[in-house]
């Protein structure tokens, strides 16, 4: 028996059928990874202060600085309102040797809270509308949007306070009595003695924001679609 003249084909040998031609447009096979940096799936890869799927880092500072000047500008409203609705606090002057001194005209009086209790409700009051503005204008949230929250509002605090004050009577209690004369009652200086209270305001927006985000603040999509039961072939 006689050997075969035609030797059989390499057996690793494809036709040119089988090779693997580029895309006529220039672009990367779809099976394979684009050229150029590009994340999974082919997606282009991009920075964390890009825009691609959200405000960048850089917009979201912009308008997190924005939100704690606008909150903290809400102080001058609060301060108004708080001397205008605060307890006045009645005071009297007295000569004795020659030296003037002043007593509270109701020892038993209870305005010196009230002052207090009213920048305390107000500041809530502030906290929850400023909240409420800052979800319903931006419901993306972010860290840096609550931070400025929460900053703007101890800013609208300290700027309310020392407004209410500088608008109530003058400090000075003891030439307000030798202007009035001895024996008549006159105000006390706006004072606010619990300055725990400056906290009402943020401790308010941060704690009605975070509910309000969680309620009904927008879900992240699931980082992986559910998997497909198996099913063998040849099964009905």
């Amino acid at each position: 028996m006689s050997a075969p003249l035609t030797p059989p084909p390499p057996p690793h040998e494809h036709s040119a059928q089988d090779a693997w031609q580029p895309p006529s447009d220039g672009s990367a096979a779809a099976s394979g990874r684009p050229a150029g940096k590009s994340g999974p799936a082919g997606r282009p890869r991009h920075g964390w202060w890009d825009e691609q799927d959200g405000p960048g880092m850089k917009k979201e500072l912009r308008e997190a600085a924005v939100t704690a000047v606008a909150v903290a500008l809400g102080g001058v409203l609060l301060g108004v309102l708080w001397w205008w609705l605060a307890p006045r606090v009645p005071l009297v002057g007295d000569v004795a040797g020659g030296n003037w001194a002043v007593y509270l005209k109701d020892s038993e009086g209870e305005q010196g809270i009230g002052v207090d209790g009213t920048f305390t409700l107000l500041a809530l009051g502030f906290g929850a509308v400023s909240a409420l503005v800052v979800f319903l204008v931006r419901r993306r949230g972010g860290v840096p949007l609550v931070v400025a929250l929460a900053a703007g509002g101890l800013l609208g605090s300290v700027l309310a306070w020392r407004l209410g004050v500088w608008l109530g009577p003058a400090q000075d209690v003891i030439a307000q009595a030798r202007s009035v004369g001895e024996g008549v009652t006159f105000d006390a200086p706006l004072r606010l003695s619990a300055k725990g209270a400056l906290l009402a305001w943020p401790f308010a927006a941060l704690m009605l924001h975070l509910g309000l985000t969680a309620m009904f603040g927008p879900r992240d999509p699931e980082p992986f679609p559910p998997a497909e039961p198996y099913v063998p072939r040849g099964a009905a």
